[in-house]
């Protein structure tokens, strides 16, 4: 499976004048999937407003609808209604191709074993590279069949019924039998989240014990917050224990809150270019943790205040760099260094080892590319270090990576001839991101012209 093919690189528009906007960023692709896989397994219909149609999320759609979901899908309006079908799938054999989306594929691994299989999970190039092992250990674990098909540890694979049970010597006709499992929790959040989404549906619940330090764990929370908000049970017994009681989901309905991921990249315009960003209907107590990159930028001198409207970061003077641990945000971990590059002093992320693992090693990335435009930036075990600079001229490189578009373009904003290639990578998570971003060169008092 192959993504669409690469567009022409995209020459950012330098803004002249402090920045005076008001933007709405599309829903939180993360509460998306995790809303519509709970939706999906939940008795009765639900109804999804706010939803963000992107490449990630069209995946799951289409994932969910080759399983036998029933969708009503309504982009125009941002809603879906899901009619769940009880924690049921239907028969296989059923190919599901998760494109380039991480949720997609490790949500789906555990939901799989709830139905009699045969399914054949798979995805484009730069998704077979990204690691699965835990959650096919995990699968492993709870007595599901998986057969892996590429490189061990990585899709494709092909799900099947449950085992027997090895206390009982009983055969399941669906469904996972263990009632608990360990997963690791320093490679990805995404299996542990992962399991505990299907686990309302396990005939048993699931008691799951992270090994090691757990990695962006306020998207764990993130998901507990939305299996709650259908009805299920999900407790934190301990700091690296999670048990979630069988019951299964009630059908709601259910908003989705702005991406404050997408977020980031906005606020972090107003940090570069100077000025005020303000996000529609994005607030402080949003249940996703990167809304904490504001935190940053107000301890690099930025001041932030949340009205009615939203969030909005306005600064007036430079920013001076600081020393910060990304762990719990590391989705913004770019958006950051692309601020850097214009604060005064160096800024070191640190404690974001995880994200070689993303759709690139974000690290490395980072630093390459930073380079690339001149810039003195140093690559840390678990992060990296930025030194101040005027970038120079140069095509970005996206190593399929929607977010080395979007936090790269913003560097574009103070530098004449930065480019990006591969600028339709951003429809992974926000297809409108263009769009929203050539109206930052509109909101100052004298824009400049559109770079040739």
């Amino acid at each position: 499976m192959s993504g669409p093919e690469p567009a022409a690189p995209r020459a950012i528009t330098p803004v002249r004048r402090p920045l005076d906007a008001v933007v709405s960023v599309p829903g939180s692709k993360s509460i998306t999937n995790r809303a519509l896989v709970a939706a999906a397994l939940a008795e009765g219909p639900s109804v999804l407003e706010g939803v963000l149609f992107a490449d990630d999320t069209e995946a799951m759609l289409d994932s969910l609808a080759r399983l036998g979901v029933e969708l009503e899908v309504d982009r125009a309006a941002h809603r879906v209604r899901v009619v769940g079908g009880g924690g049921r799938l239907g028969p296989g054999p059923v190919t599901l191709d998760a494109r380039l989306s991480g949720t997609t594929s490790r949500f789906l691994l555990p939901l799989l074993a709830l139905g009699p299989g045969p399914y054949h999970l798979d995805g484009a190039e730069p998704l077979r590279a990204r690691p699965m092992r835990d959650g096919l250990r995990a699968l492993d674990d709870l007595g599901v069949q998986v057969a892996e098909h590429g490189q061990p540890g990585h899709l494709p694979v092909t799900v099947g019924r449950a085992t027997a049970d090895a206390a009982t010597g009983d055969a399941a006709s669906r469904g996972v039998l263990a009632g608990e499992v360990q997963v690791r929790g320093d490679v990805s959040s995404q299996f542990l989240s992962g399991l505990v989404l299907s686990a309302p549906c396990f005939p048993r619940g699931l008691v799951v014990r992270v090994e090691g330090p757990l990695v962006s764990r306020p998207y764990v929370d993130l998901t507990c917050s939305v299996m709650r908000a259908f009805g299920a049970e999900v407790t934190w017994v301990d700091d690296d224990t999670l048990r979630v009681a069988p019951g299964g989901y009630r059908g709601c309905s259910y908003r989705i809150e702005p991406d404050a991921s997408a977020a980031s990249y906005f606020f972090a315009a107003a940090a570069i270019a100077g000025g005020r960003v303000q996000v529609r209907d994005l607030h402080r107590d949003a249940h996703q943790g990167d809304v904490a990159f504001v935190d940053v930028l107000a301890a690099m001198g930025a001041t932030v205040e949340d009205d009615p409207g939203g969030l909005a970061v306005t600064v007036a003077e430079p920013l001076h760099g600081v020393d910060t641990d990304f762990t719990d945000i590391s989705d913004t971990a770019q958006t950051l260094a692309a601020v850097a590059v214009f604060a005064e002093g160096a800024t070191t992320v640190e404690g974001i080892g995880f994200i070689r693992r993303k759709e690139t090693d974000r690290i490395a990335a980072v630093v390459t590319e930073l380079r690339r435009c001149g810039i003195d930036a140093d690559e840390l075990s678990d992060g990296f270090r930025v030194h101040p600079g005027q970038p120079r001229s140069a095509t970005i490189e996206t190593y399929d990576d929607h977010r080395m578009a979007m936090s790269f373009a913003l560097l574009g904003l103070r530098a004449d001839g930065i480019r990006i290639a591969d600028p339709g990578v951003v429809a992974k998570t926000f297809p409108g991101f263009w769009a929203v971003f050539d109206s930052l060169a509109g909101s100052g008092d004298d824009p400049a012209p559109r770079a040739e």
